[in-house]
Parts: C-alpha cells; structure tokens; sequence
C-alpha cells in the first residue's frame, strides 16, 4: 500500500517569483514588480504603504527573477530528467491583459503561455495552472482599488474565460487564487490592497475577499461551461494552530484561529459563509457586500478538490504576550518549544503537516492536493554550482512520510504534491534569492548579480528516485 499510481509528483513556481521578463511580450505592470527587498517590502506587501511605481531607491527583484521567461524550455527539461509528473505554475495575469480591463487579451502573452504548456505535455507532465498567484495589474490598483472593488470580478471572469478556452483539453487541474487567506496578511499581494487613512482595515480585506470568493465561484462555473473535464481547486495556507497549554482559553484561541484561516475553504467547498464567520463579522460591524445572486452562486459551484501549502505549524495563546515569539512566513506564532526551525524561524514540524492533511480531509471530504512544502536554506554551491544539500533532503523525506502516513494509514484522497520552489525562485516574504528552495541552483544573488546559470543539487538526484519509486524510496 501507498501512493495511487497516477499520483501527481512534482514542484511549484509562481510567475512573479520566477518569470522575470516584466517589459517584454506587451506585458503590463503587476503589483507584485513594484515590491522591492528591504525593510520597506512588509509594509508594502501588507498595504500600509503606498508604493506603485519603480524608484531609484529599492531593488526590485520580481523584474528578472530568475528570468524563466527565456530559460523555460531548459528548465522544464531539468523536470522532465527528475521525472516530474505535475509541474504548478502560475499566470502573470499583466500578460494576458496588460492593464486588466481591455475586452481582447494579448496575444503574445498568451503565446507563451501556449509554448510552455506544450513544452510541457512534450515531456507528458501535468500543468497545474493558478489563475492569479499574488499577481494583478497596477493598472487595477490605481484605476479600481484592487479587489475592494466588484468590477474586478467581471475582469477576472474575463480573464478565467479566455485561458479556459485557450487551453482547454491541455490543462486539466485549474487553482483559481494562490493562498486566498493571504488577504488578511498581506492584503497588497493578495488583493492590491493599499488602505487609505482613516478606512477599517478588516472592511475593506473582507469586502475584498468577499469578490474574490465571488470571483472564484463565477470561474469555476465557467469553467464547467467550458469543458466539463476540468477540476477546480482552491488553495489556502494551511498549517493547524495547537494550542499552547491545555488551559481551556488556550483551546479554544486555537479554535478560533483555525476557522479563521478555514473560512475561505470553508465558502469554496461548503458554497455558505459558516456560522461561525457571519457572527464574527457581525460584532466587528463588517458588512459583508451581499448582491442579488451571491449565495446561489457559491452554493451551487463549490470547488473539486482543495490544495494547499504546508510550512509549518502554528502555536494559540489567549495570553500571547507571556510568549517568546517566531516568525513564520507571514504569520508570526509563538515559538513550540517541540519543533527545530529553520534558519528563517518557520518551525519544522512534519507530524504536524499530517495532522493539517486530516483536518482539511475531515472537514471537507474531497481530494486534497498538496502544492506547496519545502524548506528555505541559505546553499553553498562549489566551483561546478553542486550543492550538498542534506538539510533539504532531511525536510522533504520527513514530510514525504507523514504525508504517506495520511494516505496509508489514514486514508486520504491526495491527488499529488508538487514541492514548492522546485528550482530557485525569488522568496515571497523577503524578496531574497539567498533563501533557496530549489533541486535545482541557479546562479544569482539577493541584488540581481549572477550568470543565471542552473546546476543541479544532491537533492536533484534524490527526488529523481523518490518519484521513481512512487514515494516508496526515501533513502538518502
């Protein structure tokens, strides 16, 4: 017994983290160009300060990235040489529709898009396609407001329309937003938030994600419209909060935290705002943007599968300031005295990336589809770029096993997994190069320094033999 045979084995990527390219094939400017490495990046990503435009004072990583724009077809034949069977990609939504709101799409945009997938199919790998992944047109931003406004929902089921039919019959698994939970901690990523003085914060992220769950509704019944073949998922950070002692206060800070970040799922699989959330809004004096039609929509296209990431695990405290503190990706947690962390803080906690995967498989009972795991390490390559990466290894073996643990002994249904930052990527959080994921090294450093070259690390050969062996063989 393990994985199913057809089990989807492979890594992920984001358009902004990896694309580069950002003035070539009629591209338009995206939110996630013009947020810079430094101390000013939280404030930007979190929408506190206003920031949408280049400048001569910052270093904008997302410009060339990793410059997979020309490097694509390399880098796909690296994939096909571990064996990948699914690989996760994003589309830089300012390729399609260079300020988001023009009626006909780019063709030239939409032309790479096509090589890449055909690339792919080549080598017989799965796309898996997020339709937005922390991307969207500055022009939306200025002209709109982001998605606090209702006419993105009509841009993006534009969008939504032309890639379904664009690729129909060559892409298959569809995710509709990369970690829509994001709104609430980096609501300029999430939603090109940008908050202007005096508005209430919460108002404007749950008006905003209230578009994006409608968004997500209208593109999945597109989609059946458009090819009843296609599977549509969602996608959320996941990581289970415990709680910090068996204090009943502790318990139930845990719960309420839980639902918090469920609550998106929660719509795009239940098809219902939950209790629990309509109650909560309510006593904060949130006005959730109800129009005619709304609730039938979300009841009647709830999503077919639910993929996620996984990093870490989370720590509730009714009393958090009595705790030494961690950062963990976005989410700051109080330190498990239980769990190592990595050099970035984020705790390491494999069992816990089991217990998340039955949580979210008894909560919602449809197939689970794991997106993003992996470790952020700083790598020291040698002359040829070869990098020793056992820590890696360590990681991804740990949570390979609990997640075999979940499927054998606990019987999910688990599509596949597709390791995050398969090759290395510009961080999310930090705008670093230097915080590498990647089987695969690439020659560049946190200011844009560097020949761009790829090289394979020891992992590279080690996830070769675990997607040989279906997930059977994890020795080092």
């Amino acid at each position: 017994m393990g994985f199913q045979k057809d089990f989807l084995w492979g890594g992920a990527t984001a358009a902004n983290q990896s694309e580069g390219g950002y003035n070539k094939g009629d591209r338009g400017l995206a939110n996630v160009d013009v947020v810079p490495t430094g101390e000013d990046r939280g404030p930007i990503i979190r929408g506190k300060m206003k920031h949408l435009a280049f400048d001569d004072s910052h270093f904008y990583p997302a410009k060339e990235a990793i410059d997979m724009y020309t490097h694509f077809k390399e880098d796909i034949a690296l994939f096909a040489e571990m064996g990948f069977k699914a690989y996760r990609f994003s589309i830089g939504w300012t390729r399609i529709f260079p300020k988001g709101d023009e009626l006909e799409p780019n063709e030239e945009g939409l032309a790479f898009y096509d090589e890449l997938i055909d690339e792919l199919l080549k080598y017989n790998i799965e796309p898996v396609v997020t339709i937005t992944h922390f991307d969207m047109p500055i022009h939306l931003i200025n002209e709109y407001g982001g998605w606090r406004n209702r006419k993105l929902v009509d841009f993006y089921a534009n969008l939504v329309t032309v890639l379904f039919n664009r690729y129909k019959g060559k892409v298959k698994y569809w995710i509709t937003f990369n970690e829509i939970n994001m709104i609430l901690h980096a609501p300029f990523m999430g939603a090109g938030l940008v908050f202007e003085e005096g508005e209430n914060h919460e108002q404007v992220m749950y008006t905003a994600a209230h578009h994006e769950l409608v968004a997500s509704a209208l593109a999945t019944k597109i989609a059946r419209e458009i090819d009843p073949d296609i599977q549509i998922g969602c996608m959320i950070a996941a990581g289970q909060y415990y709680p910090n002692t068996p204090n009943p206060a502790d318990v139930r800070k845990a719960q309420v935290d839980n639902q918090g970040n469920y609550f998106f799922v929660d719509v795009q699989a239940r098809g219902e705002y939950p209790a629990y959330a309509l109650k909560e809004l309510e006593r904060k004096g949130i006005v959730v943007p109800f129009e005619e039609g709304d609730k039938k929509l979300l009841k009647e296209n709830t999503v077919d599968y639910v993929s996620f990431s996984y990093y870490s695990s989370r720590v509730s405290s009714a009393d958090p300031e009595a705790y030494e503190s961690t950062s963990g990706n976005i989410f700051p947690t109080i330190k498990n005295p239980y769990l190592e962390r990595s050099e970035w803080g984020w705790q390491i906690d494999p069992l816990g990336f089991r217990i998340t995967i039955n949580e979210l498989y008894g909560r919602y009972q449809l197939p689970l589809f794991v997106v993003e795991n992996g470790i952020g390490a700083k790598d020291e390559p040698d002359e040829n770029g070869y990098v020793v990466d056992d820590y890696r290894i360590e990681y991804l073996q740990k949570h390979i096993e609990a997640m075999r643990d979940a499927v054998v002994e606990d019987g999910v249904d688990l599509i596949g997994y597709t390791s995050w930052g398969c090759i290395d990527i510009v961080s999310a959080s930090s705008g670093q190069m230097s915080k590498r994921y990647g089987y695969i090294y690439v020659d560049r450093d946190d200011m844009g320094n560097g020949s761009l070259k790829r090289s394979k690390k020891k992992s590279f050969d080690w996830y070769k033999k675990v997607i040989a062996s279906n997930g059977e063989d994890l020795s080092n």
